[in-house]
This record gives structure tokens, sequence and C-alpha cells, in this order.
């Protein structure tokens, strides 16, 4: 059938639209004009991924892009950037949202797949979290995709539109740089530890994420549900530092440093530099990375989906160093 992958010039989207190229689907990527150089140079046109310029903002090309589409990835955001108002993210997550599910809904798509993120949920007070926990936002990233989440549910409420509402939780792998910090910190031994380090950490290999991305397209038990898409399982920040540790061939580091000057350097840094648009040095959301839990349970996905993640951390997080490696990252 024919889908349509947004965000297949990032980490994750261009993982799904390759992954469902080669499944045999005919695949369309809305591209940004100013990423259409970076779609060009990715693999996706080698594996006959079709590009579509467009933009969330631009009705038209949403409109054009959906025309014939039988499933319709929603994956593109904006991500923390510093300086950008908050506006920005409403205008991107939550407004662009709404009007690729209005195009999508004139066009006869059959359903759409829209990916949140597990960061709604914020910190997991009672681990192993479902679908069914709290919402906690922890910042304007995470509210607009909440408010985003919400809207679709509202939208495909209203005029019958199934929307899939699918959950990530810690994605990496080859190919991402988001923890590409950590795993060189602890090659050079210098990565801080602050406060115990035993709040619950929870990854997802790019393959498996992929995978429940496009049973959440196509099992037809999904229609309407919500899905936290998670790894096998999740551990002590602890024991994802000392597996990383060992990985890069070093020891685990033995000294653990206080929370609170950290936050407070965090509070001071963004007071001073978000406003210029300097990326500070220092946020309270990496201070985060220290102290909140992120533990999921992934029952409903693997029930209803058939979702079964079958590369565990210890081999994730080996090909993803070799990737490191071979990128000369490390």
């Amino acid at each position: 059938m024919t889908v349509l992958v947004t965000g297949a010039t990032g980490f994750t989207g261009g993982h799904l639209a390759s992954t469902l190229a080669r499944r045999g689907h005919r695949v369309r990527a809305l591209v940004r004009p100013r990423s259409r150089t970076r779609f060009e140079q990715s693999p996706l046109p080698a594996l006959g991924v079709e590009c579509v310029e467009g933009d969330l903002a631009d009705r038209a090309s949403l409109e054009r892009a959906t025309m014939g589409v039988s499933v319709v990835y929603h994956i593109a955001a904006t991500y923390r950037e510093a300086g950008q108002p908050d506006e920005a993210y409403r205008r991107v997550n939550v407004e662009g949202t709404l009007s690729l599910l209005e195009a999508a809904r004139t066009a006869g798509v059959q359903r759409v797949v829209h990916c949140s993120t597990g960061g709604v949920h914020g910190h997991i007070a009672q681990p192993p979290a479902t679908e069914d926990a709290p919402f906690n936002p922890g910042d304007i990233y995470q509210d607009s995709k909440l408010e985003a989440e919400l809207a679709a549910r509202r939208y495909a409420d209203q005029t019958g539109l199934d929307v899939v509402v699918a959950r990530p939780i810690g994605i990496y792998g080859p190919g991402d740089t988001r923890f590409l910090k950590m795993f060189r910190g602890l090659a050079r031994g210098r990565f801080p530890m602050l406060g115990p380090c035993t709040a619950f950490y929870h990854l997802t290999y790019i393959d498996d994420l992929v995978d429940g991305f496009i049973r959440c397209g196509e099992v037809p038990a999904a229609c309407g549900r919500t899905y936290i898409l998670a790894g096998p399982r999740y551990t002590t920040l602890n024991d994802l530092v000392t597996l990383v540790a060992h990985e890069v061939g070093r020891r685990p580091p033995r000294v653990h440093l206080p929370v609170w000057p950290f936050f407070m350097a965090g509070a001071l840094c963004e007071l001073v530099c978000v406003p210029l648009g300097i990326e500070p040095p220092l946020y309270r959301r990496r201070v985060d990375f220290f102290t909140k839990s992120r533990a999921f349970d992934t029952t409903r996905a693997r029930t209803e989906l058939g979702f079964a993640p079958a590369v565990d951390l210890e081999e994730g997080i080996h090909r993803t160093a070799d990737w490191y490696r071979q990128e000369h990252l490390l």
C-alpha cells in the first residue's frame, strides 16, 4: 500500500521509511524544502522513497502528500531548541498535527499513526507505568506533545478518523547521537554521576520501535488505541552506566556528586542563555536524567499488537557503540 512518513529525514522517521520500503510498500516522505538535500543524501531515494516537498504549516502540501495514501505515520515534530519560543512548539506539534489530520481525512486515509512520547507521563512515581498512568509533562516540548496527542484523539472522536497514538520510550541505536555524550564521557573517564542514580531508565532499540510503529499502522485491533512502545526491560541508571562503561572498556564511575548544585547551575544557565538564543552548557532536564524514573509496562502492545522487542539492552548498547566507533565518534 501507499504510506506517508513525516519526519523521514530524522533518525526515527528515516528508519521507519526505510523499513517500510524494504517491506514492499510505496513510501512517500514529506520533506521540507530546506531538508531536501539531506533527503537526497540519505539511503531513501535508492530504496524508491518518493520525496514530496511540503511543511506541516502548508495545508496545500499536506493535501498533495496524503492523496492516495492508506496509512500516515506522523513522526515529525519540533524538538528542544535553545531560544525557540513556546508558540513554535505548539505551531508545529499541535497545529501542524491537526492540519495533517484534516488533510488525511479529506484524502480518505484509512489510519494515522501519531507519534507522541512517553515523556507525557514525566517522572514515573509508581513504576512501571501503563498507558493509563497520570500525565505529568516536564517541559514545553512534552507539554506540546501531550496537547497534540489529546487534540488528535478529540479530532478522531469527532470525525471518525482512525488515529492510533504511539508513545515511544528512550529511542537509541546506530545513527542516533543523543546518547553519545554518555558513551564518550565514560570512554574518557569524565562522566559525572549525580545523586544515587537509582532511578529507572528504559531504552528502546530503533529496530524494535520501527516494528512497533508498523504494527500500529497495520494491525486491525489497534483502531483508535494508544500504545507504549518500549524495549524488553528497564534498569537503574547505575546499571545502565555500568553496561556502557564495560562496552567502552572502562570501569564505571565510583564517585557520586550531589544533585542540587548542578540543578541550580542548570537553572542559571537557562536563565542567561535561553533568552539570547544560546545553547546552555547545562539544562535542568539533563540533571533530571539522573533523578527521574522512566519505567514502562508494554503489556497492551504485546497483547494487542504482537509487539515483541527483540534487541536486549546489552546487544543494543554494543551495536550503538560499534557505530560510534565506525564513525570515529568514540
